[in-house]
């Protein structure tokens, strides 16, 4: 399954040992992340180009050092709030930890509280609806695996939620049935006008594909793939694959791409999975599993899934997408 991949730099030696310090920490407390430690020259030739890759894979960002040299480092890479990675600065004393960008959606405030707690130090949180106590209407999307339509909304609700205004919420007819409450619908004729549309997040990509296949080919084919399910990236919750293929640099790539966790299965893991698939003796052979892109697919669904797009398969790429059914739950489970 898949866990959250922190590249931790450092740039002096004792900004190094806290960078190690917060490795074994995290592994005795057995943190849901995958720590790498880089040490400044030694290890990283050209900052620029390091950081771009970090940016490029999602990975979360842990700065030992000084604000500015993080500010100036990042500066050439910020897109979008919505897929920038989660970046954070932690000074070499190990006193307080920042989180600098992506702070709700990558994720970044809640892994400053966890640094914080692993380290005794002090968790600098600057987001408005956070030292509010405030409802932050990212925060709850990815909670309930919603996307967000048009990031411009998150403002206009945050800024209704800090002036202590009313906040109306409606869900669409066909998720109706599968909430505990059902949450206001608009009078006959009338046509709801909302400062921000979420998506729910129902659909599981399963991918299997031959070592090292090119990026751009693994794109388009998924492209295909969607529009012929009529599925919208931002409809996907996650991708799934055999654990194989857990380095897979296109795979990496395309779900970097749109902020989509990457989850992997072993071979007796799949191999579980009930249901009638495509099978082939020469995947078998291969990875231990007769079929990987559909039993994947499956495999990482919670509730009801079903495949809708059955296997596709086109020079060394294979493709197929589950539906799970979606709800929204308004407690913890």
């Amino acid at each position: 399954m898949q866990s959250l991949k922190w590249s931790v730099i450092s740039f002096t030696e004792k900004g190094a040992e806290l960078a190690e310090k917060i490795k074994r920490l995290s592994k005795e407390q057995q943190l849901p992340c995958e720590i790498h430690t880089y040490h400044g020259r030694k290890q990283v030739e050209n900052l620029n180009a390091w950081t771009k890759e970090q940016f490029s894979l999602r990975n979360v960002i842990l700065f030992i050092g000084a604000c500015g040299i993080a500010v100036r480092t990042i500066a050439p890479f910020l897109k979008d709030k919505l897929t920038d990675s989660p970046v954070l600065v932690l000074d070499e004393a190990g006193n307080y930890v920042i989180p600098l960008l992506s702070g709700h959606v990558g994720g970044a405030n809640e892994i400053a509280l966890q640094l914080a707690e692993l380290l005794g130090a002090v968790p600098v949180i600057t987001t408005a609806t956070d030292i509010n106590n405030a409802f932050a209407i990212d925060v709850f999307a990815q909670k309930h695996d919603l996307s967000i339509d048009k990031k411009e909304g998150i403002k206009k609700v945050s800024a209704k939620e800090l002036e202590k205004k009313k906040l109306s919420m409606t869900i669409a007819p066909e998720y109706a049935a599968k909430v505990d409450v059902a949450i206001g619908t608009p009078e006959d004729g009338q046509k709801p006008e909302p400062l921000l549309t979420l998506i729910p997040k129902e659909y599981i990509l399963g991918i299997g594909c031959r070592r090292n296949k090119e990026e751009q080919e693994l794109k388009a084919f998924a492209e295909n793939c969607l529009k012929e399910a009529g599925v919208d990236w931002k409809q996907i919750r996650a991708i799934a694959s055999i654990d194989k293929k857990k380095d897979e640099n296109a795979i990496l790539k395309l779900a970097a791409e749109h902020g989509i966790p990457f989850l992997t299965f072993d071979a007796e893991t799949l191999s579980r999975v009930s249901g009638t698939f495509d099978s082939s003796v020469f995947v078998e052979s291969q990875v231990g599993v007769d079929n990987v892109c559909e039993r994947a697919a499956m495999a990482a669904c919670r509730d009801n899934g079903r495949l809708v797009l059955q296997k596709k398969a086109e020079n060394g790429m294979t493709l197929a997408i589950a539906k799970e059914d979606w709800r929204l739950t308004l407690y913890e489970e």
